[in-house]
């Protein structure tokens, strides 16, 4: 049966699951109009993030230092993958940076598998964001309506980096024609190096913040990749607001079907995509073409 009370929770439900999924898309959108790297290995960085603010809150016990630990740690990791593998691949074919970072993607997981087990982790929420909060007329998790506001935040920041630094006129321009941003005296492998941490960093960051609410296991990140991929065609390839746009429309949509059939949750959200790849071949917001 389904109510007003019940669909109302399932799109709040909706917008947060719909702004991790704008923050995840946001870096893997970043890394392919930037670099046109296919990155397989985006959800196996969502999953590292949790588990590196898992290590960092088990001793210290605060969250804030295990958000920017969990961060950092996959920063780094993303600029390490960049520089001993990935700058190898730019010039190779498409399926061969597909196979390169889903083997990288596959080695994480077996890593993390290695060290942790299978079981699931839980990190739990800060203390002053523990328990329920009255919205008037329902009640609702204290964390996931914070959730929202830290994902914004950090799309905001995203977003001044991306439109308000020389960094990111760079990668707005390489986006647009990486060949002439070259022909400039630009050393666009440093630059590119930069923005596959910058994205690698988005992915870690979304793995810690969710992990008050969702467990963490070293699969995690398989389901959350399907879905990011499918944001980013949704948005339009390379398109920053696309890639906030297209999680929100994909969040609402898994929620709001899992509320009605859980078993067509997926089938709703490519049938989405599908329909927008009709109606607009490169996204809602995504350009006709890349440099």
């Amino acid at each position: 049966m389904i109510n007003w009370g019940n669909l109302i929770s399932q799109m709040f439900n909706g917008l947060v699951l719909g702004a991790l999924l704008a923050l995840i898309s946001s870096g893997l959108t970043i890394i392919y109009g930037t670099l046109g790297v296919l990155n397989l290995a985006h959800g196996a960085m969502f999953m590292l993030g949790g588990y590196a603010g898992y290590v960092a809150f088990t001793y210290t016990d605060s969250f804030i230092l295990a958000i920017i630990f969990g961060s950092l740690f996959v920063m780094v990791v993303g600029l390490v993958m960049e520089f001993v593998i990935i700058r190898h691949f730019y010039g190779r074919p498409d399926e061969d940076q597909l196979l390169v970072t889903f083997g990288i993607g596959m080695c994480m997981v077996e890593l993390v598998r290695l060290g942790f087990g299978s079981l699931s982790l839980t990190v739990p929420a800060p203390k002053m964001l523990a328990g329920i909060t009255s919205l008037g007329f329902m009640f609702y998790p204290t964390y996931r309506l914070a959730l929202v506001g830290i994902i914004a935040a950090a799309l905001l920041a995203l977003f001044l980096i991306l439109y308000k630094t020389r960094i990111g006129m760079i990668v707005r321009a390489g986006i647009e024609d990486s060949v002439m941003v070259a022909s400039l005296g630009i050393n666009v492998y440093r630059v590119f190096m930069v923005v596959f941490g910058i994205g690698a960093m988005a992915a870690g960051f979304a793995g810690i913040v969710n992990a008050p609410v969702v467990s963490l296991t070293p699969d995690m990140g398989d389901a959350i990749l399907v879905q990011t991929f499918v944001v980013v065609v949704i948005g339009g390839v390379g398109s920053f607001p696309g890639a906030i746009i297209g999680g929100l429309i994909a969040g609402e949509i898994i929620s709001i079907t899992s509320m009605i059939n859980p078993g067509y949750a997926y089938v709703m959200l490519f049938a989405a995509m599908v329909l927008v790849l009709v109606l607009r071949p490169h996204g809602l917001m995504g350009s006709q073409s890349r440099g």
